[in-house]
């Protein structure tokens, strides 16, 4: 394991370039794009304001930097650094900007959602899309065909679909929802789920023709869905709720197969192997800490612990919105053989599930609060990060916490997979640097 020299970037704002040959980063009004192999600097733009948001293009010959304040938006290609766009949404005020999978048409919602912006690069045309109900409330087919679009008309909530090629409505129908709060296509394109605010627990299947295949409540009077997440095959629609429990419904009849609880202790029947992070003041790298005097660097590792344990958890505070409480975080690996979730008030522990057995296997529990997680592209294996000057691996041969040899102050908020499995980005505050691992798990 290997890493770079860190480099300067604010916001988290690190991306790999889908196909893997570049990574952009942005540092108030700069765009750095740099070789992913050599990290030389290959491109460098001076955009009108700081960026807050930024975005490769699906074919990763451009890069989008939104200036929401100002309501702009820059445009930069890869291949011809000369090549200029700006896109100003004035009065309208700019809140969200989008690439559409062909990687010549840009979507800006603005403020209020009032509309919906399509912007051609091609031929430098503009339309317009009415009734938009969310910031980011559409969602694309695997294939790009078409475009869901969650709208609100005369106070009901509705789902557009449109042809991405044409950029024409070709059906729009109701959908059973009070307040619509998010809607995603499965994997094969034949179904579309949208789901309830976190107000009502419901959540409904329609086909591309509108059909309502099947609606879905776990219980009533009390906080709904939290977040909905397809497996990358589609047999599986997980659903984390605030009650603290993942129900895994089956791409069949819509019903729950199993319900993954986040209990408070895990007793010894339970067959679950619970590792902790520990911290050691004896390394001769890493963050450090004075104590009475002497400086001492830290370094963890993990250990199992004996059953029964408790897993440490927070008291939600009951009279602020959206409490930290529930499922909030979901991922499958990419073979679909694993899933790992967050309860938010036990921010310090990675719950990991084996989908073949579909039974809790492995519980990681962290010092500090977890901030960030996520699967290898390519296998079974899983990076976690906690706002330490750590990084952490799991896999099904096994775990390991290693210290960032970079700055004593770096801190890991943020994990960015390269598309080969072979690199990662770990982004800090002010800074970022590669990881380079072995692809083996």
């Amino acid at each position: 394991m290997n890493f770079s020299d860190a480099f300067q970037q604010t916001k988290h704002l690190v991306k790999f370039s889908p196909d893997g040959q570049y990574i952009a980063s942005c540092c108030q009004y700069r765009l750095v794009i740099r070789d992913c192999k050599t990290l030389q600097i290959i491109n460098l733009q001076t955009c009108v304001d700081p960026v807050q948001v930024f975005s490769w293009s699906p074919d990763s010959l451009f890069l989008l930097c939104g200036m929401l304040k100002r309501g702009i938006v820059q445009v930069w290609s890869i291949e011809q650094a000369q090549w200029r766009c700006k896109i100003d949404e004035g009065s309208a005020g700019l809140l969200a900007a989008h690439w559409t999978p062909d990687s010549r048409h840009i979507l800006t919602t603005a403020e209020f959602q009032l509309r919906i912006t399509l912007w051609s690069l091609s031929n430098k045309t503009v339309s317009y899309i009415k009734y938009p109900k969310l910031k980011s409330g559409f969602d694309f087919t695997s294939d790009g065909a078409f475009m869901a679009l969650a709208e609100r008309r005369d106070c009901k909530d509705f789902v557009s679909l449109f042809d991405c090629e044409q950029w024409k409505l070709i059906r729009n129908f109701p959908v059973d929802t009070n307040d619509l709060a998010g809607l995603k296509w499965s994997p094969n394109d034949k179904v579309l789920c949208v789901w309830e605010s976190s107000l009502d627990y419901r959540l409904l299947l329609y086909s591309i023709e509108g059909q309502c295949l099947a609606a879905y409540s776990a219980y009533e009077n009390a906080l709904g869905i939290k977040t909905v997440v397809w497996s990358p095959t589609g047999q599986f629609l997980a659903v984390g709720s605030f009650d603290q429990k993942l129900r895994l419904l089956n791409h069949i009849t819509w019903k729950p197969i199993v319900e993954c609880s986040h209990p408070s202790s895990i007793m010894d029947q339970d067959s679950v192997i619970v590792y902790k992070e520990i911290e050691s003041k004896f390394a001769t790298s890493g963050k450090t800490k004075s104590i009475a005097g002497t400086v001492f660097p830290i370094q963890s590792k993990y250990e199992p612990q004996e059953l029964p344990f408790t897993v440490p958890s927070v008291k939600p505070n009951p009279e602020k919105p959206n409490p930290k409480l529930g499922v909030g975080l979901v991922k499958f690996s990419v073979d679909c053989t694993y899933i790992a979730t967050r309860n938010d008030n036990m921010p310090n522990t990675i719950w990991i599930w084996d989908m073949t057995k579909l039974k809790l296997v492995v519980i990681l529990v962290q010092s500090c609060p977890v901030s960030d997680f996520k699967w290898d592209p390519l296998q079974p294996r899983l990076a976690l990060c906690t706002g330490n000057n750590k990084l952490y691996l799991w896999s099904p041969a096994g775990c390991v916490s290693v210290t960032v040899p970079v700055d004593s102050n770096f801190t890991v908020d943020k994990l960015v997979w390269h598309s080969a499995g072979s690199a990662l980005a770990l982004v800090g505050t002010t800074h970022f640097c590669l990881c380079y691992v072995n692809n083996e798990v």
